[in-house]
Formats: C-alpha cells, structure tokens, sequence
C-alpha cells in the first residue's frame, strides 16, 4: 500500500513537471525565433562590410581588408606591362604591313608579267599569219621576175607598130596574154601581203636597196635611183628582196 502511494506520487510529480517544461519551452519559442531571425539579418552585413584606405598604397606594402592582407598594386610594373604589350603588337602590325606590301609587289609584278606575255604573244602569233609564207614567196618572185624579163624582150617598135602581120599580131597576142597573166599574178600575191616595187627616181635607201654600179649623171640628184636591174620585194611590210638598182654619184 505504501509503495504504490509512493509511486503514484513520483508519477505525479514527473507529469508536473514534463508539463511545466513544455510550458516553458513554448512560452520562449518566440523569443529564440526573433533572435535567430536577428543574428541572420546582421550576419551578411558583417561579412560584406570592408574597410578601405583613402591613400593610395605604396610599392611593397600591403593592404588590409578585414584582417586579410593583400599586396599593393605596383602601377610601374602595370606600365611596363602595358607598354610591352603595345609594343608587342606594334611590332606584329609593321610585320604584317611589311607582308602586305611585299605580297602587293608581287601581285603586281606578275600582273605586269602576265600582259608582257600577252602582248609578247600576240605580237609572235601575228608575226607567225603575217611571215608564214615567207619561204613559199622567195620561192615565188623569181617567176614574178621571169614574167618581167619575158615583157621586156619584146621590142616596142613591133608593139606599135601600125601594119602588123601574121607574126607580129602573134606575137603581140602572147605579149598582151603574158602581161594580163602578170598582172593578175600579182594582185593575188598583194592580197596576201607581197608586193613588188620599184624604186626608181627615188633616193637610195640601204635598207631596201642594193647598189650593183654608181655613175655620175649631172642631170639627176646625187645618190638617187637611175636604173633598176631588179625589183624587190616586200612581206607585209618588210623587205623580202632588195631591189638591185644603179646610184648616181655626182661627189
């Protein structure tokens, strides 16, 4: 009977003050709450708030922050820094101005070669139409010649004369049938740039003339063209044969 007085009054006792604690820890729950909330607030602005020095720091000193120490900047050692940098690249920009230029050079040089080679060209294949048949008319002009030397043994008396007989027509005949032959021989050697010419009465020129006899002639020009022994020729131009002429000498 006494034991179970005693235990029901520990378990009473024990109630009342499970109860009490739990008062007690409800009625401070606010309080802590606030606090809490509190220290949260003012926390970031204590890790955020830093002190600084108005005056610029000095080379080889350092700065504090906090209670962390930083070294100073060194502001000679930045431009130097800088003015490496920028010299570096100024370098770099005159080598590539340099390349530019030499790489400009050459572009033109070959621009330059390339129309040389053009013009060079056309000026070959031109000469190469022009001249192909050069070979083939020295061939040519001796029986240009032939021709010209037949015309010339018939005599001028039997060409004009008034009473022409049977022999005399014929042979006038084959006269005028050779000149005609000639004359249409050389037309078609004139369309494709040969030319015969005779450089009679004209003034002796070495470069299209060959001087076979001089003699003195008061009546003509000193060193001018009194007789022709043979005609020349000329390519498009340029002398395919000398003319072999007589030069008066009057000096």
């Amino acid at each position: 009977m006494l034991r179970q007085t005693v235990s029901n009054s520990s378990r009473a006792v024990s109630s009342a003050v499970r109860a009490a604690s739990r008062r007690t820890i409800t009625a401070r729950t606010p309080i802590i709450q606030t606090q809490l909330q509190a220290a949260r607030a003012i926390a970031p602005q204590r890790a955020t708030t830093r002190w600084y020095s108005s005056e610029p720091a000095k080379e080889g000193e350092t700065t504090k922050t906090n209670g962390d120490e930083k070294p100073a900047a060194n502001e000679n050692g930045n431009g130097n820094a800088q003015e490496s940098e920028l010299d570096a690249l100024k370098k770099k920009l005159e080598a590539k101005d340099a390349e530019a230029r030499d790489w400009k050079d050459k572009y033109l040089r070959s621009v330059a070669d390339f129309r040389n080679l053009q013009e060079r060209t056309a000026r070959e294949m031109k000469a190469a139409r022009d001249f192909a048949i050069q070979k083939f008319a020295k061939d040519l002009v001796d029986t240009v010649d032939n021709f010209d030397r037949a015309l010339t043994m018939v005599p001028e008396e039997k060409l004009n004369a008034k009473e022409k007989n049977e022999h005399v027509q014929d042979l006038v005949n084959l006269y005028e049938g050779l000149r005609m032959t000639e004359s249409i021989m050389l037309e078609t050697l004139k369309k494709h740039g040969l030319e015969r010419f005779d450089p009679i009465n004209e003034k002796f020129n070495p470069n299209e003339h060959e001087a076979t006899f001089m003699a003195p002639m008061p009546d003509k020009e000193h060193n001018s063209v009194f007789h022709t022994q043979q005609k020349g020729f000329k390519l498009n131009g340029r002398v395919l044969r000398p003319s072999k002429v007589g030069v008066v000498k009057n000096q």
